[in-house]
């Protein structure tokens, strides 16, 4: 027998004594009633009688002469009353007299019926006190029991409805706890579709309401959903990449998240969120592959083999990015050994923005770096001068720079201010221009001696512009070389 059956009885049982309870009272109470009001009327009897007594002996001298009068006057009679018959009434004076159509049938007066019913009154102030007075202490007693009997039974009654409502409500608990619930967490996965590639492996572990241990995996879609657990406390975590269609494969996060699961499609997003970043692919290990392709297949793809295809797009796009940056790097040693250069005296790298837009020549400790294949068009010469010797550049060139090279040489850096050269000679400011340039060679020479970091019309409209000034520049050509050319100059091993 449930629970919710024995308090109903209990509540049966409890207001079954309390009505005998009240019933017994009832008794007791009448008697109690009765026994009071006679007592009472007795007590009122004898004080009645004895008003009488009081006014009758104080009357008696004058009732006794008139008495005498009446003596004289009537005859005597035996009982001193006068006996009067019905009949001798008239007939209106009679209870009940014939009515018209109805013969003799006896009728009630109606008229002297109710004048003889008393009205009900209320009772006066002193007439309630005297009452309250009469009503002895052991009825009043059980008056108070009565209404805490009663009050009894009523709360009775409501400790069974609260105690069938509190079951009741247990009872929905209880079966909640026995049912799975459907949660969501929040994930983000660029570029993943779970419909075509394979779901997110999730680690669950935790109690549920009844204190079972529970560890399993479980999978969700791009959108955090398809997790079904008891209510319970959980730590969640990813246990592995998803394999993407295009063979992506993802960082697994290490970060195990704490939740609750309370009632159903409730959204865990706030509390368990996790981003699934994308790596280069030339990184991605065999195991990190091997491992997604385990859960691919445990759960996570429709079959067997949606995750073998998944597993093997997922090695030929790593295998594919490892070829490639092989590729890539193989080809900056090659560009990094034409860059270098070296004479008796120093070696440098040309300068990565430089390489392929120009070619050297150079002579003994000179080293001459110009513009493509014209020769006749510089951009920097680099001249190696013992310590004390002066250094004086060609006409029309600046020093750009100079690095020393520890053993008693320094390397100087010149040529010309392309940046106030170019722009200077097509507006025909310039007295002895070096040389007259086509546009598309002025552009490229400007954009080369200062790293690509300004544009040829930048540099005559807002550096240079009409007022003829070379230092701001100059100071762009300078600097650039100060920072990418210069450094890279080291003495010869």
């Amino acid at each position: 027998m449930s629970d919710e059956t024995y308090g109903r009885e209990d509540a049966a049982q409890d207001a079954e004594a309390c009505a005998e309870a009240l019933e017994s009272l009832d008794r007791i109470a009448l008697d109690e009633l009765s026994f009071s009001d006679s007592a009472v009327d007795a007590q009122d009897e004898v004080h009645e009688g004895t008003e009488d007594e009081d006014s009758d002996a104080k009357d008696a001298p004058d009732e006794a002469k008139e008495d005498d009068s009446e003596a004289n006057d009537q005859p005597e009679s035996d009982t001193g009353e006068e006996t009067v018959l019905l009949d001798s009434l008239p007939a209106e004076d009679s209870l009940t007299r014939e009515l018209p159509g109805l013969g003799s049938a006896p009728a009630v007066d109606e008229t002297i019926a109710m004048g003889d019913i008393p009205l009900p009154s209320v009772p006066s102030a002193r007439e309630a006190e005297v009452r309250h007075r009469k009503m002895s202490p052991k009825r009043r007693n059980l008056m108070v029991a009565g209404v805490v009997a009663v009050a009894l039974v009523a709360g009775g009654a409501g400790y069974a409805a609260w105690n069938g409502y509190r079951q009741e409500q247990a009872a929905i608990t209880a079966a909640n706890a026995h049912t799975m619930m459907s949660v969501q967490i929040g994930v983000h996965a660029a570029g993943l579709d779970c419909s075509a590639g394979s779901k997110i492996p999730v680690q669950v572990s935790g109690q549920d309401a009844d204190g079972s241990s529970v560890s399993e995996t479980l999978y969700v879609d791009e959108h955090g959903r398809g997790i079904k657990l008891l209510p319970g406390d959980y730590t969640l975590s990813i246990a592995a990449s998803p394999i993407a269609a295009d063979g992506t494969i993802y960082t697994v996060p290490t970060t195990k998240t704490q939740v609750t699961v309370k009632s159903d499609g409730q959204d865990l997003s706030a509390q368990a969120t996790f981003k699934l970043k994308v790596p280069s692919a030339d990184t991605v290990t065999d195991d990190q592959i091997d491992a997604a392709a385990k859960y691919a297949e445990e759960g996570g793809a429709s079959s067997a083999a949606a995750a073998k295809v998944l597993q093997q797009a997922a090695t030929a796009r790593r295998d594919a990015a490892v070829n490639a940056v092989s590729a890539q790097k193989a080809q900056a040693s090659r560009d990094a050994d034409a860059r270098h250069k070296a004479t008796d005296l120093y070696q440098l790298d040309i300068p990565v923005e430089w390489y392929g837009k120009v070619a050297t020549w150079q002579n003994g400790s000179t080293l001459c770096i110009y513009l493509g294949d014209d020769a006749n068009t510089p951009l920097v010469t680099l001249v190696a001068v013992r310590e004390g010797e002066s250094f004086t550049p060609d006409e029309g060139d600046t020093v750009l720079g100079a690095a020393n090279l520890g053993n008693g040489y320094t390397v100087y850096a010149s040529g010309p201010v392309y940046p106030y050269v170019v722009p200077q000679t097509i507006n025909g400011r310039t007295q002895n221009p070096v040389s007259t340039y086509p546009m598309d060679t002025a552009i490229e020479l400007v954009e080369l001696t200062t790293g690509n970091r300004y544009t040829y019309s930048q540099i005559k409209n807002v550096l240079v512009g009409k007022d003829g000034k070379a230092d701001a520049a100059t100071k762009l050509e300078t600097d650039y070389l100060a920072q990418i050319l210069l450094p890279s100059i080291k003495a010869q091993d």
